[in-house]
């Protein structure tokens, strides 16, 4: 058994977090109450966190006082200690600063040192923080429970060996037996071993246990937009499948990856009609802000976060107009009804049924707004997700823990889900050059 005390961060990122250290002892320092109720009445996801947390420790105490503790589910405990003075004593001269950061950890030491026999650990996902307590002579750990090793994320693609026959026969009938530890949906690339220029690339259809064929892109493209390399040609092939409703792409900038899904919403949702309606939407960041620091109407607020998308629809419509001799901007596709583009700051608490969804920038999302912009949902909906795991701007998740990975390796055996990693920039030489250099 251990003692964990819980650091303000953590619980903010993982409200649920006060049950998931199974037998343990849970040490809640005053301090982080405090912080936390200076949240509870943001209306973004921090604040919904903090009045979660705030309800939680309410029910808690019901059970019993929380300064003597509460036994949790898992036959562990949680208690509230108070701060005072005499918690700084344990600290270096240097940190003896009343700030919340020393109280929280004043208060850890002072647990250690108050129970000598039970191993401490202090558990923040404040990296600065973990330094200073691990100076003090405090183990210190980051909160890891929906952690996703991005080293070890699931890549969506393979390369398979195979004899000369077997790469003639798959081109030859189009399908080939699967080999037994395939993910649903999961691409590979089947290489002569005798002569690698000799290859095919396909994906694996879990419904009939074939390896099948990537689809053609039509000889005029989608909205005049054709794969340019091997992970363009797998992010389309899903893309354009309307038996699978959650896709993922994730990839450095200039990857293609959210021109490719709009484009491929554009097409489903204006040429084919197989969706009533194209939405594209991203973090105003963070979720949930209050837009009205930004002058003028709600549209006018809008168009410095939406300004990305509004430039690939607009692209995009230019290469596809220009051949048919006619112009329409994305303001009259949105006119139309085919087309909307909005911030993820709205999304809460509606169902959104028969639609092609597009969530740029995603890496941005905690695992629990992850989750609740896929429960939104609807009957005949397709979603996409895209974004840059190395490119995160929100300060309470990392490479790691944000909820993209967090969905990719959660959804990678089902049969609805298919992901793709993409890898070769083709924005330009110079943004594939800054994204490999800098």
């Amino acid at each position: 058994m251990k003692n964990f005390v819980l650091d303000t961060n953590v619980l903010l990122h993982d409200p649920q977090a006060l049950f998931k250290f199974q037998e343990n002892n849970i040490i809640i320092p005053i301090t982080v109450i405090e912080e936390i109720d200076r949240f509870k009445k943001d209306m973004n996801e921090t604040g919904r966190n903090a009045r979660m947390v705030s309800r939680i420790l309410d029910t808690m105490r019901e059970k019993g006082s929380l300064a003597v503790g509460v036994s949790l589910p898992e036959q562990g405990s949680l208690r509230v200690e108070m701060f005072s003075e005499k918690h700084f004593r344990h600290l270096p001269v240097d940190m003896r600063v009343d700030s919340g950061d020393n109280r929280i950890l004043g208060v850890a030491l002072e647990m250690r040192d108050r129970y000598p026999d039970t191993p401490l650990v202090f558990v923040t996902k404040d990296t600065n923080l973990r330094i200073k307590a691990d100076a003090i002579g405090l183990t210190a750990e980051d909160y890891e429970s929906d952690k996703i090793d991005i080293q070890d994320l699931y890549s969506g693609t393979r390369t398979i060996g195979m004899t000369a026959e077997e790469v003639d026969r798959f081109y030859g009938q189009g399908w080939l037996d699967a080999p037994e530890d395939l993910d649903p949906n999961e691409f590979i690339t089947i290489v002569d071993s005798t002569n690698p220029s000799h290859s095919a690339i396909c994906r694996y259809d879990a419904a009939s246990g074939h390896i099948v064929q990537v689809r053609k892109v039509p000889k005029e493209g989608i909205w005049s937009l054709f794969a340019r390399n091997r992970e363009q040609s797998f992010a389309l092939d899903v893309l354009m499948d309307d038996s699978i409703k959650l896709v993922t792409l994730v990839g450095k900038a200039g990857t293609g990856k959210t021109l490719l899904a709009i484009a491929a919403g554009l097409h489903k949702t204006a040429e084919e009609n197989v969706y009533n309606r194209l939405l594209v939407s991203r973090p105003v960041f963070p979720l949930g802000k209050d837009l009205g620091f930004l002058p003028g109407d709600i549209e006018e607020k809008l168009t410095p976060w939406m300004q990305p998308i509004f430039d690939n629809v607009e692209l995009l419509i230019s290469g596809h107009e220009s051949e048919k001799r006619h112009s329409k901007g994305y303001k009259e596709l949105i006119a139309m009804g085919l087309l909307d583009i909005e911030p993820l700051t709205y999304i809460r608490g509606r169902s959104i049924p028969n639609q092609y969804l597009i969530v740029d920038e995603a890496q941005n999302l905690s695992p629990h707004e992850i989750k609740t912009i896929v429960t939104r949902v609807g009957e005949g909906t397709k979603i996409v997700l895209t974004g840059d795991p190395y490119q995160i701007d929100n300060p309470y998740v990392d490479s790691s823990s944000n909820g993209l990975t967090y969905l990719v390796e959660k959804f990678k055996g089902e049969r609805i889900a298919a992901h793709v990693t993409l890898t070769k920039g083709e924005r330009s030489e110079l943004a594939e050059l800054a994204a490999n250099l800098l």
